[in-house]
């Protein structure tokens, strides 16, 4: 039998979670060391696992089949196409740089009185996310997909409320309160979803006898399976309801900013770059291939949620005096163009959906994790309490730059090929959407760039006056990513020859071919 390479790239974080959690509370650094040694070591396995898959082979490959619950047909069954393996490379490449940029924000916390927080825990609880994110993306048994689509809210319910943001205007107690009520929120709106999600996989089995996405194909192709219209489309609201709030889509996003409000830097992009991927991945993997009409039949009403989501988090984002819910409204704008992207039904769309999940990862671990190292020198998150910072801290102030400029998609760095695919394809099918949307664009500038001139510009204020600039250990964070950025800016090929093939044998699920642009014959 060969080795089971998708399950060890799961494994492995899952094992370091275990492991790193029974490091004793004395030994922090231990713990600090094995959690990033594990993630490295993944990175290794997701890698490989990269370079074994062949985008133009079968549709999932490395696959992995087991049964599980057979009296219910359950099966462990794994498999990657190009879209799933381009994110857990996105996963695993992320979780190291997420590591570092939290070294500290675990260590001991005093008060008034002395208390510890479990700095074990908290690497941990990184790992136990990974793994379960992993596994998401790999899944291909819908059951085995909700298990893990609904556990990997735990770790993150106590990495938001235990281990959230110190720096907050109105002291501990005050932020005490925000992390908590933050993480409840979080908590209870993916639990809403999830249990709409599970009554509709519920409902798919017993329409189809089978939770296996291969076995649920091979149904519908030779005819066995013909699912009643309007069965179709309320198995599909349950199910797109599941991932509209994890990705999040307007109007189920208001969990989004107040979960990365309260969390460190770290924990909001683990968040935001890597757990609300599993939402539009989703849409992608479950939706348009389970449910190809009902996805064609509620195409027109999402691209309008995902048009509000453009504008509405944008115009948000440019009123904000926090800077990381001005990162979290901007991402809500962000995820509004991707599922825009996947909606629109069109080749170009759907590419560049999938090339922004991964560009908005890297885009925004940039920016975030640099805001962090910001505020935590700081210890503020409000804008006003910047000003000048360049000019003392100018690496800081550069890399900063960088990522607020990737964030508004300069031509040149890596989110604006995803971008503009996304709108291409949407402006073919529909135009009056397309155009709509470039309006985000606009705004996307005004709020990164006024963010920048008033916290790097202008007079050095007095508290940011002796500010150190970036650290060893921060440019070792920064730095790749950086250099990503700018590589699949101007090189975006080695992602797009990946994610094309998968993304046409979804166009073929729901019986789409790109519209023919009207041309005049030569005369």
């Amino acid at each position: 039998m060969s080795f089971p390479l998708l399950t060890a790239t799961a494994a492995l974080p899952a094992i370091g979670a275990i492991a790193t959690a029974a490091v004793p509370a004395a030994r922090r650094t231990a713990a600090k060391w094995l959690a990033l040694l594990v993630s490295l070591a993944t990175l290794v396995l997701a890698a490989i696992v990269l370079v074994r898959f062949d985008p133009d082979g079968d549709r999932y490959q490395l696959t992995e089949s087991h049964s599980w619950i057979k009296d219910f047909g359950v099966r462990y069954e794994l498999g990657v196409d190009g879209i799933g393996v381009a994110l857990v490379a996105l996963t695993a490449l992320l979780i190291p740089f997420i590591i570092l940029a939290g070294w500290h924000d675990a260590d001991p916390l005093e008060t008034g009185n002395k208390r510890w927080r479990p700095t074990q825990g908290f690497f941990a609880l990184i790992l136990a996310v990974e793994a379960m994110v992993i596994l998401s993306f790999e899944a291909t048994d819908v059951f085995l997909f909700y298990i893990f689509f609904e556990a990997m809210l735990i770790p993150m319910y106590f990495l938001i409320g235990g281990f959230g943001d110190r720096a907050h205007e109105h002291g501990e107690e005050a932020a005490s309160t925000q992390r908590s009520y933050a993480a409840v929120k979080f908590l209870l709106y993916n639990l809403v979803g999830g249990l709409i999600m599970l009554a509709a996989v519920i409902g798919l089995y017993v329409v189809a006898g089978s939770f296996s996405l291969s076995e649920i194909a091979e149904a519908r192709a030779n005819g066995s399976l013909d699912m009643v219209t309007s069965t179709e489309r309320w198995l599909f609201l349950g199910f797109f309801f599941a991932f509209a709030v994890k990705a999040p889509l307007w109007p189920l996003h208001t969990w989004l900013p107040n979960a990365m409000g309260e969390a460190t830097a770290p924990v909001a992009v683990l968040i935001t770059a890597v757990v609300d991927k599993v939402g539009t991945f989703a849409m992608l993997r479950f939706c348009l291939q389970l449910f190809p009409e009902a996805s064609k039949w509620a195409t027109p009403a999402i691209l309008v949620l995902a048009l509000i989501s453009i504008i509405y988090g944008a115009l948000l984002a440019v009123g904000q005096r926090d800077i990381k819910r001005l990162v979290a409204y901007a991402s809500i704008s962000h995820f509004g163009f991707i599922i825009m992207g996947i909606f629109a039904m069109t080749s170009q769309g759907q590419s560049g959906a999938t090339l922004y999940m991964v560009n908005h990862g890297i885009s925004t671990a940039a920016l975030m994790l640099v805001a962090g190292f910001l505020i935590s020198r700081r210890g503020s998150r409000l804008i006003a309490d910047y000003g000048g910072v360049q000019k003392v801290a100018p690496v800081l102030a550069g890399t900063f730059l960088i990522g607020g400029l990737a964030t508004l998609s300069l031509p040149g760095l890596a989110p604006f090929v995803s971008e503009f695919l996304v709108l291409v394809g949407t402006f073919a099918s529909y135009p009056v959407i397309g155009i709509i949307a470039t309006f985000g664009i606009v705004l996307a500038a005004l709020y990164t760039l006024v963010l920048y001139q008033r916290t790097m510009t202008g007079p050095v204020k007095p508290e940011v006056a002796t500010m150190p600039d970036l650290r060893v250990r921060e440019l070792v964070v920064v730095a790749p990513l950086v250099v990503l950025l700018i590589f699949l800016g101007v090189y975006p090929k080695p992602v797009t020859d990946i994610v094309n093939p998968a993304v046409k044998q979804t166009m073929s699920d729901v019986q789409k071919k790109d519209p023919q642009p009207e041309v005049e014959a030569a005369k």
